[in-house]
């Protein structure tokens, strides 16, 4: 992710994503709180975490110790890795490379936080790959990248599919399972741009050695990735074709899997492209986005939350906004089924960090920061105990720093 903080690059996440997310826009002055759209909520106490000196950070992951884990860009412009414990930074490192970052909802309490990083290694088919969205020019390309586990206080890259030179670590549970997706040997025709290779969600094992086996994409599809993992071993991703690596196409399908099948748990999207479930809680409901026929490149995109009771249901963007909101992207979500995102007009002129709980009408975050002088833009991952982390934008400088919400009583 960039400089421009889009909340589309979210999306680009994958890439996906989740996953960074950016809006120029979010530096537009921020509108006076619509009365209306207040309600009856805890407030938050909130706080900026510590930064490694850069203009950009972000907490993307937080887990039921109340580990943030995400990025902080340095002085140089390159972003590492970062863990922020009792508001403590941990700078992660590289695997020899400029950048890393982790960048969706680990959830592990075991000690372990995995993601993206750079390796030293020249990328030799001239890839961007997924991870090209995560970092800062003008090292953002350039490289070879793998998917990455942190314990221990130290960092291992994983091994990719026989043939393939890039991975991407997203989620890892507490049996041991860390799941991404991986590049093979496959010159694949309808990968796009720069991407040259087929990619397959993946399944890596840390206690056989770190192994890796790929899970079964949706009948005559040829690429996917698996985006978040629960402690029942259900896993959640997309399936598609190749195109870009940075989920569109290849998330024709939001596909869960269980038992070792493939469900495709949103038949009849509104569109074929950026399909993308985004968290799974232990309960199995799921959350992401979903893409917009009219918007092939993900400029707008709407918020689900899928239940095995309920299926599919939108989330939607705040009401009664000027300009008016019509993106929404669910991110987080814990075992109260409370819900967290963005909600966006369609040029992200005006974003916001959004709650939805059990799917109802969502909550703009900012009426319920209390003193917190700076405007959260952007809301990654909630835990169970409605803390909250994303990004905000600094009101003297302009920069995204990293926040945590803990709701008024907290700990």
């Amino acid at each position: 992710m960039t400089t421009q903080f889009t909340t589309k690059r979210a999306s680009q996440i994958l890439f996906i994503g989740l996953i960074t997310v950016c809006c120029a826009a979010i530096l537009a002055p921020v509108q006076a709180q619509r009365p209306e759209a207040v309600k009856a909520k805890s407030q938050y106490q909130v706080s900026t975490l510590p930064s490694l000196g850069g203009t950009s950070s972000g907490g993307n992951s937080i887990n039921d110790q109340s580990w943030v884990a995400g990025y902080s860009r340095l002085p140089d412009r390159n972003r590492h890795a970062t863990l922020w414990r009792n508001s403590l930074l941990s700078d992660l490192g590289t695997l020899g490379g400029p950048n890393s970052s982790v960048t969706w909802n680990v959830k592990n309490t075991a000690g372990i936080i995995v993601g993206i990083s750079q390796t030293a290694d020249p990328e030799p088919l001239g890839e961007a790959w997924s991870s090209a969205f995560f970092y800062s020019t003008p090292n953002n390309v350039g490289y070879i990248n793998l998917g990455f586990v942190w314990e221990n206080n130290q960092m291992r890259g994983l091994p990719n599919f026989p043939g393939g030179n890039n991975g991407f670590a997203t989620g890892a549970n507490n049996l041991g399972q860390v799941v991404g997706w991986s590049e093979n040997g496959v010159h694949d025709p309808t990968c796009c741009c720069t991407q040259v290779l087929q990619f397959l969600p993946a399944v890596w094992d840390l206690g056989s050695g770190d192994q890796i086996h790929d899970l079964p994409l949706i009948a005559g599809d040829t690429s996917g990735a698996a985006t978040a993992i629960n402690d029942n071993g259900q896993i959640v991703g997309i399936s598609g074709i190749c195109d870009q690596a940075v989920g569109r196409h290849t998330a024709k399908h939001a596909v869960l899997w269980e038992n070792g099948t493939v469900t495709d748990i949103y038949p009849n999207p509104p569109a074929p492209w950026w399909n993308t479930p985004t968290a799974i809680n232990q309960r199995g409901d799921v959350v992401g986005f979903a893409g917009d026929p009219a918007f092939v490149e993900g400029d707008v995109l709407h918020a689900f939350m899928w239940t095995r009771e309920d299926g599919i249901r939108q989330l939607k963007p705040l009401p009664n906004r000027t300009p008016k909101h019509v993106d929404s992207e669910a991110y987080g979500i814990n075992e109260a089924r409370q819900v967290v995102g963005v909600s966006c007009d369609a040029d992200q002129v005006d974003c916001r960090a959004v709650i939805w709980d059990h799917g109802n009408t969502p909550t703009d975050l900012n009426d319920f920061k209390g003193s917190y002088s700076g405007f959260l833009a952007l809301a990654k991952d909630i835990n169970n105990k409605g803390e909250i982390t994303g990004r905000a934008i600094d009101p003297t400088t302009g920069s995204l720093i990293a926040y945590l919400a803990v709701p008024a009583g907290g700990h």
